[in-house]
């Protein structure tokens, strides 16, 4: 469960991230009850903690009398000058992506063993559950994972497979060597597809925004579709060129002016 860690002595620092990192992507609201379960804490101290935290701003209190990340945490996340450079070097090419292919269009980086997306357009025929900022993905079976996967350090592979490959539908890539070979093809032609690997009936193409020496991603986009209308062949290379075109905005040097790289 997110942040379930039961531990004597405890900092108050580690006890406040604690009951902060209780919140999972898919929780809209917590109880007292649910935070002291996922944190350890007592009803006494994480009923302190919450308190102060919705003072503060990093938590919200419905009148349903459950707790929720609050805006103050957004705002705080959103002055990360890295990420927010990323975002506003993407965002015209996820724009003129959209108008292209009038399907879901969507941002992320890789955190660790996932990708989280960080900026996201639906589009009105919108395939599935929207993605939200900040929803975690598997590197492996999301056009998204691999496009990030491909452009990472060798080592990063072998943990992944090292640490399993779950199976989401029945066309998952579960097989190391399968995977390998889906990468080295990403590497080849520059984006990479996922075919109703992560959820049925859908298709993610992407591609990787590479730094200056084209050596690791950054970042990538992604457009994902209803597999009745997945067309490799136009969405490729419409992919690869929104991220070409990020990738030489985000990396434009600071004096070229607004809009360039933040940070």
């Amino acid at each position: 469960m997110p942040g379930q860690i039961r531990e004597p002595g405890r900092t108050v620092t580690s006890r406040v991230l604690a009951v902060l990192d209780a919140f999972g992507p898919d929780d809209t609201g917590l109880s007292l009850a649910e935070l002291c379960r996922r944190t350890g804490l007592a009803p006494s101290t994480a009923h302190r903690l919450a308190a102060e935290l919705v003072e503060w701003g990093g938590l919200e209190r419905g009148d349903d009398q459950r707790y929720r990340i609050g805006l103050r945490l957004f705002e705080i996340g959103m002055r990360a000058p890295g990420r927010r450079g990323l975002m506003e070097a993407a965002r015209p090419f996820l724009e003129d992506l959209y108008e292209v292919t009038h399907e879901n269009v969507h941002l992320a980086v890789r955190d660790g063993h996932h990708a989280i997306y960080l900026d996201k357009i639906t589009g009105v025929r919108a395939v599935g559950a929207p993605a939200r900022a900040g929803d975690r993905l598997p590197l492996h079976a999301t056009g998204m994972g691999k496009a990030l996967l491909a452009f990472a350090r060798p080592e990063l592979f072998a943990e992944i497979v090292r640490e399993g490959l779950p199976r989401y539908t029945p066309h998952t890539l579960t097989s190391p060597e399968l995977l390998r070979r889906a990468l080295a093809r990403t590497r080849e032609r520059g984006f990479a597809v996922a075919a109703q690997e992560y959820s049925l009936g859908t298709v993610s193409v992407a591609a990787p925004v590479l730094s200056a020496d084209r050596r690791h991603a950054l970042a990538a986009i992604s457009v994902v579709v209803h597999s009745s209308r997945a067309n490799i062949d136009r969405l490729g290379p419409a992919v690869r060129t929104a991220a070409m075109g990020a990738a030489r905005h985000f990396s434009r040097p600071a004096e070229d002016g607004p809009g360039t790289r933040g940070g």
